[in-house]
């Protein structure tokens, strides 16, 4: 038997904005289940490689597979890829005038055609996954930050993506909500989510990923276990890197 295709397989992927090459040729393959830390400064182009991975950002150059799919190429539907691709911002882009469980069922209804009894039930499901069940009727502005960012990520869950695409989910939070949605990624990454995941969380990338990247100036620099990566790092800017975030 021929092993499955990585969920996600990004082969010489550059993204130019005039100028300025903000990724240069970047290699990157997410196995099924696999979750995947990329660290790294502000500007060394992580958000720009998450974003081409659901063509958010248009690559200038390269391939990006899908489940072995080239979603770069002519003639690819992207709303159906995308729908495949759960990503959950910085920002939680709830609507303030739906509840939680309008926000998370109005791709279900609009996108899948659900009916609205279908849609209500997977949202409701959807919002349990993420401890969220007895807030379904709440407003936004009911809800904590670590909450609206939790409905948001129910709202990428409720469409059954293949993967999750997380860029910085935590950084807009108040410290002591952080934990919140941290627990629900754990949960995703045990129930075998695949997970790419761009963050500043590093105790949470010590314990959790699988793998490591650490980028700058869009390159890759060096990636291994979290293990490797935090305790004895190859590459002098990843040493640097660590040591100004963690003090050590």
């Amino acid at each position: 038997m021929t092993a499955p295709p990585p969920m996600l397989d990004l082969k010489g992927v550059r993204k130019s904005f005039g100028a300025i090459e903000a990724l240069k040729g970047i290699d990157l393959a997410v196995a099924r289940q696999e979750l995947v830390f990329i660290i790294g400064p502000s500007g060394s182009g992580k958000s720009t490689l998450l974003r081409c991975c659901n063509r958010l950002e248009e690559p200038t150059a390269g391939q990006v597979l899908f489940d072995g799919v080239d979603i770069l190429s002519p003639g690819i539907d992207i709303n159906e890829t995308r729908r495949h691709i759960g990503m959950v911002f910085q920002s939680f882009n709830l609507y303030p005038h739906l509840t939680a469980l309008g926000n998370v069922t109005l791709a279900l209804r609009r996108v899948l055609k659900l009916p609205r009894d279908d849609a209500n039930e997977r949202g409701r499901a959807a919002l349990g996954e993420v401890g969220l069940a007895e807030r379904a009727d709440a407003w936004p502005n009911e809800l904590s930050g670590g909450q609206q960012q939790r409905v948001a990520i129910a709202r990428a869950l409720a469409l059954e993506p293949k993967v999750m695409l997380f860029d910085e989910p935590t950084s807009a939070l108040d410290p002591e909500l952080v934990g919140s949605v941290l627990d629900v990624m754990r949960a995703m990454r045990e129930s075998g989510m695949t997970m790419l995941v761009v963050s500043h969380e590093m105790g949470f990338a010590r314990e959790a990923a699988d793998r490591v990247l650490f980028m700058d100036e869009g390159e890759v620099v060096e990636e291994g276990p979290p293990s490797r990566i935090f305790e004895a790092p190859a590459h002098a800017r990843t040493r640097e890197f660590l040591r100004r975030v963690t003090g050590h």
